[in-house]
């Protein structure tokens, strides 16, 4: 192989690797629901209308959780199982869901409004 095929081989096999690529959400989402799991790796939570449960990917020191209102902040102590939450998240690296922000919500579950 000479110089001009091995370029040529090498653009159709990054154009074969485009295409075939999972096409990954770039925008940040929201989820709303009951928290039903929480550890230091993960927090699960359940849309109660829906009934969809969806599993969030949490970095160790995760420290990105407000009130409704985002004035004030909290621990990750504070998520209880069955607290209505808002998941702001996104899917970026490597198509894996992951938590952004995590905004506590009441029981009346307000709508989530950025500070």
């Amino acid at each position: 192989m000479n110089l001009m095929q091995l370029r040529r081989c090498a653009i159709v096999l990054a154009a074969i690797v485009l295409c075939l690529a999972p096409q990954v959400a770039m925008a940040a989402s929201t989820f709303y629901g009951e928290m039903t799991h929480v550890s230091t790796t993960n927090i699960k939570v359940r849309n109660p209308r829906s009934g969809q449960v969806l599993s969030f990917e949490i970095v160790p020191h995760f420290d990105r959780i407000f009130s409704a209102n985002g004035k004030t902040t909290y621990q990750m102590r504070d998520i209880h199982r069955g607290q209505y939450v808002a998941v702001i998240y996104d899917q970026s690296f490597l198509g894996m869901r992951h938590a952004d922000e995590i905004y506590i919500m009441n029981n009346a579950n307000q709508r989530l409004r950025k500070p």
